[in-house]
């Protein structure tokens, strides 16, 4: 008889379990989607309920009975849990309460077991915690999503040991850890000795009547799979951020998030596209939860003063990380990598709809661009390339595109990039589904066939890596830029992958496979680090970049798609774009509009959506509204560039929440609604119909770049100039400029234009990086009280400067 796969039998009652789970034990939970509440096909999994669950046993972590303080290692002995009730004036409530062992025979069997717990010190910021919730047969590899499989091994005495009363304590130029033998804890201090965070145990809710998950695992009666909760204390004003691209608030405190990789079909919703197991709080740390298991964060929903990080696995492996946003994100992207950087022409405006389906279409798009002198580099040929619209066969339509290579060269030597959609699913009908199926290049359900009615790719198997770069390969060497490396969310839950794994393990790491698999074959072809993806794990920010999913035609749509974009930013990745005006219906000529210099001041820009996207099918007025608005981009491409280069460095996001660069001003914490579109140049966009909105400006002088005006920080109500957006550069810095082009083919490098916003004729700086030989350089230029001249210049030989000021600047381009 043929034995069932045990992981699979693991996981496959968890959609069936919810709702009596639910009806078994009542645990307030966050608003899920319809699909999550009926169980639908690809619902995103959220395992919090079973950590309510009266048929399961808890293991509570009780005390560290062994230690080896040099080494870090020891061991843990979790106290045995049930869930008891009591019931006082017809309430009911449900507690953990310690339990005695239910195996037979009872010796065999600890009913507390000694299970093996580590810290270790990866650099002066970062400490690692390692437990095990039971015998481990086969130790993990090489991870996917760490740089180099591995974590980096600390540089010995960067962490200094001494004894404390009741554990073992470490401290560095940074913080301190404290590990407490009993009750087990470990506390988190900053420099300055002030506690960040603590593991929560039962002896610390004895003050309350709230049942409350302590730092624990769940045993699951159903079938002996466990999952840990890693419980820590909150602080009363604490604030949380980051989880990937999440379109809920930007803080996510008193919030359940649940980290499932899912085609969120909208971004008006809780679903994510882009979960990332990694997050960063205002108190001075951040944690990344090393997993691919599904997560459900409980950010002080069900208890305001605990966070409950309810990881699938049945390992903990969390990294947590000391300093402030900048410190955090450069320590986690060092970890699981930093984006590298993108070609020049990707930073060039992406012209496309749903769908161009021809060559003719091709060459029409691109020539009215041309003849209307509206700047572009890119034209993206969505699911109509094929002969059969979204039938992905990695082949041009024959009686559409009868010249493609041509075409391709033709639009190349205009200056055009040209990217193409795909997708990893193929339908029945597909002329390569039999190959698929033949050869085994799919994911497969327990009985060896499709789990679904496509053929999904299996990213785990070598020779489907293999088969699907080839065909990405005839493409790129045809002339093709980018790859558009859609979906890549619906990874089979239930599927048995080929290096032996379920979905359990696999569905969230599917997008950073189809990512990875994509950029290599297009960096050996093109030299390019080139996407255009839609869903990600961590380490995807390795292979840039990444759009938004498909955004409604409304205000909300786009606020959600700021707010997303900075939750994005603050989960390590440098590169972000949206759909500008929408995906799903025409955009209104209004929304576009105000919509347009938001995608423009992103780090890539795209417009996209349900035809038509075109700026002259809405008139000659939104056509000038439109050249203006991307001529300021084009002029703007040094700042651009220089400030990617950096944020490539530095683990920065170009979409940045406010508190990145101003974490003492308390206001900045609060901001979801503008950015700073790196470090120098704050957005405000207009998320409705009027002139102006209310901005809030963090401490120190701004500058209006469309009027001149100046503000001092706090609020104000700012009237938008001739481009509908608020813009205003940090008092004190260089932004520089090159002269306007139709591509960024076409510019000129050697000639660039500092602008200089200054009030107070001192000293000003910015930043400059030349793609001759993509290095960052700091400029510097001092007053004499009347004009500006630089302190040096570094770019000596290859570039000179025209230097003006901002009233000059702004009078010739009104």
């Amino acid at each position: 008889m043929k034995r069932k796969n045990p992981q699979l039998l693991i996981r496959k009652t968890f959609t069936i379990l919810a709702a009596a789970i639910l009806a078994t034990f009542s645990q307030p939970v966050a608003a899920q989607s319809l699909e999550s509440q009926n169980g639908l096909l690809n619902s995103p999994v959220d395992i919090s309920p079973d950590f309510y669950n009266f048929k399961n046993t808890y293991f509570v972590a009780d005390s560290l009975t062994k230690f080896d303080p040099a080494t870090g290692k020891g061991t843990v002995e979790w106290q045995r849990n049930v869930y008891k009730t009591r019931q006082a004036f017809d309430n009911m409530l449900a507690f953990l309460q310690p339990a005695p062992g239910n195996e037979f025979p009872g010796r065999e069997y600890e009913a507390n077991p000694h299970l093996p717990f580590s810290i270790d010190f990866v650099s002066a910021r970062t400490i690692r915690i390692r437990m095990n919730t039971g015998f481990v047969a086969k130790p993990e590899g090489k991870s996917l999503m760490l740089v180099n499989g591995v974590a980096p091994e600390a540089k010995p005495g960067i962490w200094k040991y001494t004894k404390v009363d009741n554990g073992y304590k470490y401290t560095s130029a940074y913080g301190s850890v404290v590990v407490e033998t009993h009750p087990w804890h470990i506390k988190i201090y900053n420099a300055k000795g002030k506690l960040l965070t603590q593991t929560d145990s039962p002896a610390d809710n004895t003050d309350t009547y709230t049942p409350i998950v302590p730092f624990s695992f769940v045993r699951r009666s159903s079938d002996y799979s466990r999952s840990v909760a890693a419980s820590f204390t909150l602080s009363p004003n604490e604030k949380i951020f980051g989880c990937g691209e999440s379109f809920t608030n930007l803080n996510k405190r008193g919030q359940r998030v649940v980290l499932y990789t899912d085609d969120a079909n909208g971004t008006q919703n809780e679903a994510e596209y882009k979960p990332i197991p990694f997050f960063m709080s205002s108190r001075g740390y951040g944690m990344f939860m090393h997993t691919s298991t599904p997560i459900t964060c409980d950010f002080g929903a069900s208890f305001r003063g605990v966070n409950t990080l309810m990881i699938g696995d049945d390992q903990l492996d969390l990294f947590i990380f000391l300093g402030e946003p900048k410190d955090i994100l450069d320590q986690y992207t060092d970890l699981t990598g930093k984006a590298p950087m993108p070609p020049l022409w990707s930073f060039g405006l992406w012209m496309s709809r749903i769908t161009y389906d021809s060559e003719k279409q091709g060459y029409e798009v691109t020539e009215h661009l041309r003849k209307d002198k509206i700047p572009a580099d890119v034209i993206h040929f969505d699911t109509g390339w094929f002969e059969t619209d979204w039938r992905c066969d990695y082949k041009f339509s024959p009686s559409r595109f009868p010249s493609p290579e041509k075409m391709i060269s033709d639009l190349k030597d205009d200056g055009f990039h040209i990217c193409l959609w795909q997708l990893p699913y193929f339908v029945p009908k597909n002329t390569l589904f039999p190959e698929i199926v033949k050869k085994g290049l799919y994911v497969k359900d327990a009985k060896g066939n499709l789990p679904f009615e496509d053929a999904t790719l299996d990213f785990t198997n070598p020779e489907t890596v293999k088969w699907y770069q080839d065909k990405l390969a005839g493409l790129l060497k045809m002339g093709v830029s980018a790859i558009k490396v859609d979906f890549g969310e619906a990874a089979p839950l239930n599927g048995i992958y080929h290096n032996g794994r379920t979905g359990f393990y696999e569905h969230n790491l599917y997008p950073l496979r189809y990512n990875k698999a994509a950029h290599d074959i297009t960096k050996e072809i093109t030299g390019d680090d080139i996407i255009w993806a839609r869903s990600t794990w961590a380490g995807s920010q390795r292979y840039p970049l990444h759009w938004g999913g498909d955004a409604a035609n409304s205000n909300t749509a786009m606020a959600s798609e700021l707010r997303a974009g900075l939750s994005f930013g603050l989960s390590g990745f440098a590169f972000w774009s949206h759909d500008i005006g929408g995906f799903v219906q025409k955009t209104p000529e209004d929304l576009y509009r105000r919509w347009l210099p938001f995608g423009l001041l992103s780090s890539h820009s795209r417009c996209h959506g349900a035809p038509p996207k075109e700026p002259w099918a809405y008139g000659k007025d939104f056509e000038d509204a439109f050249r203006r608005a991307d001529n300021m981009r084009y002029r703007l491409m040094p700042y651009i560039y220089a400030q990617a280069k950096e944020c490539t460095e530095k683990g920065l996001p170009m979409v940045r929440a406010l508190f990145v660069e101003y974490p003492h001003d308390a206001g900045s914490w609060l901001v979801d609604n503008e950015y700073l579109f790196g470090s120098d140049i704050l957005v405000a966009p207009l998320f409705e119909d009027e002139s102006g909105r209310d901005v809030y400006l963090p401490k120190g002088e701004w500058i209006d770049y469309q009027t001149g005006k100046a503000y001092e920080g706090g609020w104000h109500h700012i009237e938008a100039g001739q481009i509908p957006v608020v813009m205003l550069v940090r008092n004190g810095a260089v932004i520089p400029h090159i002269k306007l082009a139709q591509s960024t083919k076409d510019m000129d490098w050697s000639k660039l234009e500092l602008e200089v916003f200054d009030t107070h004729n001192t000293k000003a700086n910015g930043l400059v990086c030349l793609p001759s030989d993509n290095l960052l350089h700091k400029v510097v230029l001092s007053s004499d009280g009347k004009n500006y001249k630089l302190d040096s210049n570094p770019l000596e030989g290859k570039t000179t400067f025209k230097i003006e000021s901002y009233h000059s600047f702004i009078k010739k381009h009104q």
